[in-house]
């Protein structure tokens, strides 16, 4: 333990009450979870536990509460949660429409428990008295862990070790597959045959998706050597994944994140202006560019690329042609072209059209919309600190619907959304 204090920084701070604490030990011992396979367990029920905290101290304060300790829910915390709440009608519908069993019923509502559930309880969890500073530094702990760690899973192939280390018993609480639970030393890819890592994820973007959440999150720690740490750990995850998409994303999303936030500012309006008289002038130059790069981005894993494609047509045409209001209720396995993949995955906006339907899409697409909006105009003030990183996340999570499934992963970013939960609470009267 002294040794390990020597190597990392320290400050005073540190949970100041029970919420805070159990958010602390779920980010900050990320590593030993995953080690015992209970990231998937934990992450799915931390959300419930925090909403009994909310519901505790909603019940205890009156009159007599300091208003400050007072708990009150913004506007934009109530669209996820209606938004959350229309995901489980549309299910029902869905699976009464296509005559599924009681049983099929009950096992998908707690799969929405654990997955949509958790996009409104975790930004309602903001409500509570968690400083944002407590995520940040827990980030940078998994992100210095993840510059411990990754060296050593680097040279595991070189060892012609096991790909996956061991499956934990904590499988038998069931969840969407092994990878969920187990522990892997390194993966190949089936498509290109390249070495990548996924960690503490379920497969390699998941990791990408991770650690832009984390990149962004990181930004904001005070402490200039837990930052660092933290900034080179999110970096390792979105390269040794070998994402694409975290790729672009790791640069992408800063740069809009300080465009957006400072586009009110005279010099940046300015700025602007300037590089769209630039931009219109060698728009040929710039559409050619991008012509060649997105070329280039869907040829790097063409296998990919094609299945996902794929995937997402026939998700859509189903969709359209057999259920277009409360969808198929589940997702379906899918033909041989897709490589047997479920049709409804991969795609969050697909797969929410083919399995909720159009009432699901609204219920999702919605809140996303109005969390951009509002965000976007808070983060235009310095008096909200927090608007910024919240910002972001959405917009990570608005690039990730295109490659991934937002519900399966929630368990992953979910702090994330705590983030943007602190962020909607932030006091009205700071609104330019």
């Amino acid at each position: 333990m002294n040794i390990f204090a020597r190597i990392t920084p320290q400050d005073p701070l540190k949970p100041e009450n029970l919420p805070e604490k159990f958010v602390w030990v779920s980010i900050a011992y990320t590593y030993a979870i995953w080690v015992v396979g209970g990231l998937y367990v934990v992450g799915s029920l931390l959300g419930w536990i925090l909403l009994t905290f909310l519901a505790i101290k909603l019940l205890a304060q009156d009159e007599e509460t300091p208003e400050q300790e007072k708990i009150s829910i913004s506007f934009s915390i109530w669209l996820w949660i209606i938004g959350m709440l229309a995901m489980q009608v549309a299910l029902i519908m869905g699976h009464l429409d296509y005559n599924l069993s009681t049983g099929q019923i009950i096992k998908s509502s707690i799969g929405w428990m654990k997955g949509w559930a958790a996009l409104a309880l975790y930004p309602l969890a903001g409500c509570l008295k968690i400083r944002p500073e407590i995520i940040y530094r827990a980030v940078c702990v998994v992100g210095f862990c993840t510059l411990l760690i990754t060296p050593v899973l680097l040279v595991t192939p070189s060892l012609h070790l096991p790909q996956v280390l061991y499956v934990s018993p904590l499988r038998a609480v069931g969840g969407p597959g092994n990878e969920f639970f187990d522990v892997p030393l390194y993966e190949i890819d089936g498509s290109t045959g390249d070495l990548r890592w996924r960690l503490f994820t379920p497969w390699g973007p998941a990791l990408g998706f991770v650690g832009n959440v984390n990149f962004m999150l990181v930004l904001q720690e005070k402490n200039k050597a837990w930052r660092w740490r933290g900034l080179a750990g999110a970096v390792l995850m979105c390269f040794v994944c070998k994402s694409r998409l975290a790729q672009l994303c790791i640069v992408l999303i800063p740069l809009l994140t300080t465009l957006l936030s400072k586009f009110s500012r005279p010099l940046m309006m300015v700025g602007m202006g300037f590089a769209s008289f630039l931009s219109g002038i060698f728009s040929p130059v710039i559409l050619l560019a991008l012509e060649n790069y997105w070329e280039g981005f869907k040829s790097a894993r063409a296998g990919s690329t094609r299945v996902r494609m794929a995937l997402k047509r026939i998700a859509i045409e189903r969709w359209q042609r057999e259920a277009p209001t409360w969808g198929h209720g589940v997702v379906e396995d899918g033909p041989h072209i897709v490589e047997y993949m479920p049709i409804g995955s991969h795609h969050t906006w697909a797969g929410v059209l083919f399995v909720k339907g159009i009432v699901g899409f609204f219920a999702v697409g919605i809140p996303m919309v109005w969390s951009f909006v509002v965000l976007l105009f808070k983060s235009m003030n310095p008096r909200n600190p927090t608007a910024g990183t919240g910002l972001s996340v959405v917009m990570i999570l608005f690039l990730y619907t295109f490659g991934e499934n937002l519900e399966i992963l929630s368990y992953l970013y979910w702090h994330g959304l705590i983030v943007m939960g602190i962020a909607f609470q932030e006091s009205p009267r700071d609104f330019p």
